[in-house]
């Protein structure tokens, strides 16, 4: 499975390809905003997208908003370390699959994952 993370943070952007790539996924891109997220998406066609919410430029949520009217069968996953329930509330009914929190937990991640991966399949 493609997947494409999108997030400011370098480090964020390496633990989760780490975490990915070790499971079994193919990372096959990298973005640091949403407006880069958007051209990415365009540009690869990944199977799945990791979307940080807040990040200079465009925000996960318009991004999550946009990637969704380009293809609404894209398939998102929000990363955040938001603690606003409202925001994720937003975003999943914008289309989002579901959603990881920062920092990150290792299992949670497989969790989301491999409930994602049943339902892609």
């Amino acid at each position: 499975m493609r997947v494409l993370i999108v997030d400011d943070s370098p480090i964020i952007r390496f633990e989760l390809s780490d975490i990915l790539e070790g499971l079994g996924f193919e990372i096959v891109g990298e973005a640091e905003d949403g407006e880069q997220a958007v051209l990415k998406y365009k540009e690869l066609m990944p199977d799945v997208v990791t979307l940080d919410i807040v990040m200079p430029n465009k925000d996960g949520y318009y991004a999550l908003k946009e990637i969704k009217n380009l293809n609404p069968n894209a398939n998102i996953i929000m990363v955040t370390a938001l603690s606003s329930k409202q925001v994720l509330k937003e975003c999943l009914a914008a289309g989002a699959f579901d959603f990881i929190e920062k920092p990150f937990v290792k299992d949670k991640i497989i969790q989301v994952f491999q409930r994602f991966e049943k339902y892609w399949k």
